[in-house]
């Protein structure tokens, strides 16, 4: 199974690196072509992967084609692709946001076969691909295959964990794990900021908050006990971490949350839509 990416930005380099580096895919079974001649050989010579000179060449070599391009330039590649990809039946993944499978599927029809439909497999990664603790989503359209989504499912594996879910919870999805992300830097940043008020210098307050987030999303996945239950394990009566705790929901900590997720769900279905 080849797997080709068309486009070597940090997301698609980090999976190529993520692939290769798991030893589950041999770098001759990936193939790279971006139009910046320099990003593409970088991972030629530093991987062994295969690289070519064009989009067309690409599709040719691979089983899978990985459209790892800014979303505004998905339209016209897979319209001038569509004809190949139809003829040569490959299965086309893309990580863009705010492009459903409804979308990418009419960019794919071809006069040819205007009844066929190409596999289709969409996919949301977070940014901590890049460090190989990432998490995406995937689903595919009628026409992908179990086997189908079972090869891109591996592959997102090789840069952390992955969930198959309905395109219907994709918004939720991205606010709860595409942007989160800035949400946790946010509460990172807002702890060492609060240290430094109170004397401790930012870059140590920074090391101090961030493993103690790193500790507890770790104790979350390996303990038994719900985040709630887990909390209550913190809490001594009449001690710190209550008045803390209190003093953050005086402010409407959950709810200031609640209205952040919501607010991304809003504009990702805004976005899916063509806002």
């Amino acid at each position: 199974m080849t797997v080709g990416f068309i486009g070597t930005g940090n997301m698609a380099n980090a999976i190529v690196r993520g692939m290769v580096g798991s030893g589950g895919f041999p770098a001759g079974d990936v193939v790279v072509f971006d139009r910046n001649a320099s990003k593409r050989d970088l991972l030629g010579s530093d991987l062994g992967v295969r690289v070519v000179a064009s989009a067309e060449e690409l599709v040719e070599a691979s089983d899978v084609v990985v459209v790892s391009v800014k979303p505004q330039g998905i339209p016209a590649l897979l319209t001038g692709l569509a004809d190949q990809i139809a003829d040569r039946r490959r299965v086309v993944v893309s990580i863009a946001a705010g492009t459903p499978l409804e979308r990418l599927e009419s960019f794919l029809t071809t006069d040819a076969a205007p009844g066929a439909q190409t596999a289709v497999v969409r996919v949301m990664p977070n940014v901590n691909a890049m460090i190989g603790a990432g998490m995406s989503a995937v689903t595919g359209n009628e026409a992908a295959t179990a086997e189908d989504v079972a090869t891109v499912l591996d592959v997102f594996r090789a840069v952390g964990e992955v969930v198959e879910i309905p395109e219907s919870q994709f918004s939720t999805y991205t606010a709860i794990a595409g942007s989160s992300p800035a949400f946790t830097y946010l509460f990172i940043d807002a702890l060492s900021r609060a240290a430094v008020a109170g004397g401790m210098p930012k870059a140590q307050a920074t090391q101090i908050a961030a493993q103690a987030v790193l500790g507890s999303a770790k104790m979350v996945r390996e303990s038994d006990k719900s985040p709630w239950d887990l909390i209550d394990t913190v809490c001594s009566p009449g001690g710190t971490t209550v008045a803390g705790l209190l003093a953050l929901e005086d402010r409407g900590f959950l709810s200031t949350v609640a209205h952040g997720v919501g607010a991304t769900i809003a504009r990702d279905k805004e976005m899916n839509a063509g806002g």
